[in-house]
């Protein structure tokens, strides 16, 4: 025999609450890996013109969140494995293990917020200097495929946008028509800051609200994990 009435009830409630940490931990390490693969992305962080390259902080956080996703699937079938046995010595490494992970999210997700601008600002501002230095470089020397443009070019394709602002993108819509630059692509009407915001703003909102839902998980495991096994060493079983 086991632990019997309320606390085998949480017995029960704490390998729930663990199957759905050890699931979201794996949709955690999907979507990582989605992102880290995601082709628009892999496109645009890979450029680089004259020395200068793309901003990796996007990348960084991504390989912490397919760090995080592969720690939480190993942490929640601990946590299974010692609800069903019923072990004190399991429960108890589950949840130091949780209190660990619950501190370096809340430690990741104040940074998170501190700077969730960053990442969009610095493709914004790798964008303009590409811009200002294709720009630049086209109407001075007249080379239309100069480092700069290239990277332009791929920008604009890849989110299908063109210039800083409305502004910009009319006024390099007119240069190509005239013949000086050959940067815009047909159809594109939106501004690539626009476009940025879209690619990584929204998306760094949606792992902000998936941390949140995480962290809620986490604080109910940890209390049924310390009644569970305050139930397993008051059994008179044990």
């Amino acid at each position: 025999m086991g632990v019997e009435g309320c606390t085998k009830c949480i017995k029960y409630l704490l390998f729930f609450f663990n199957f759905i940490f050890w699931l979201t931990g794996g949709v955690i390490l999907g979507v990582a890996l989605w992102l880290r693969h995601d082709p628009k992305i892999s496109t645009l962080l890979g450029l680089e013109y004259d020395g200068n390259h793309a901003p990796s902080t996007f990348y960084i956080s991504v390989h912490i969140l397919i760090a995080v996703g592969a720690v939480m699937m190993v942490v929640g079938f601990l946590g299974c494995y010692g609800a069903i046995q019923e072990s004190q010595c399991l429960l108890g490494t589950f949840f130091a293990c949780l209190v660990i992970l619950f501190a370096c999210e809340v430690a990741a997700g104040i940074w998170g917020y501190m700077n969730r601008d960053t990442v969009t600002e610095e493709m914004k501002n790798f964008y303009d200097s590409a811009y200002d230095s294709a720009m630049q470089t086209t109407v001075n020397t007249q080379e239309k495929n100069n480092a700069a443009s290239v990277v332009l070019k791929a920008f604009h394709e890849t989110l299908s946008c063109c210039g800083k602002g409305t502004a910009t993108n009319i006024g390099t819509k007119f240069t190509d028509s005239l013949g000086l630059t050959n940067i815009c692509p047909s159809g594109a009407f939106t501004s690539c800051h626009q476009r940025i915001n879209e690619l990584f703003h929204d998306k760094i909102y949606l792992i902000g609200i998936a941390a949140l839902v995480v962290a809620v998980i986490m604080i109910f495991e940890m209390i049924f994990s310390m009644v569970l096994c305050c139930g397993i060493r008051n059994s008179p079983v044990y």
